[in-house]
């Protein structure tokens, strides 16, 4: 797989609609979760793209400090469903921490983890804090790597 690592204004109209659709059909669709993905945040977002075969199959966006938490900050953590046999999971997280190290090197990093990929987070150094909590009826922990 192939990573990039782009601004909102540096993606193509075709990578965007990639990424868009792979957002929506896991989160929307195989998760069922009827909820506004589009939510004019990715502009400020740093979005690493991960592609096999010219189609996107691997996401997430990073924020800077205080953009939407106050620490460092990924989301919309994605891999393709026929895809997710091949550790691209793991492969798409750590270019997105290369990415903060590179770019914000010594600064916390927190996500809002989907509570039954606790595991998968802990094993990238995330420690979870505070208690579960839906968002848009899926539970979740907030989780911290330092």
């Amino acid at each position: 797989m192939e990573v990039l690592v782009k601004t909102f204004e540096e993606l193509s109209t075709k990578e965007l609609y990639q990424i868009l659709r792979l957002r929506s059909e896991v989160f929307v669709v195989e998760q069922d979760c009827v909820y506004q993905d589009v939510d004019n945040k990715d502009q400020k977002a740093l979005h690493v793209i991960g592609i096999k075969n010219d189609e996107v199959v691997a996401y997430t966006r990073i924020f800077k400090p205080g953009d939407y938490f106050d620490n460092v900050s990924i989301g919309r953590v994605v891999v393709s469903k026929n895809q997710r046999k091949y550790g691209l999971g793991k492969q798409i997280m750590q270019a997105s921490l290369a990415a903060i190290y590179q770019r914000f090197p010594h600064k916390a990093i927190e996500i809002s983890a989907q509570s039954y990929l606790l595991k998968f987070y802990t094993e990238l150094g995330f420690n979870a804090f505070g208690e579960e909590y839906l968002e848009d009826g899926i539970p979740h922990r907030r989780m911290l790597k330092e």
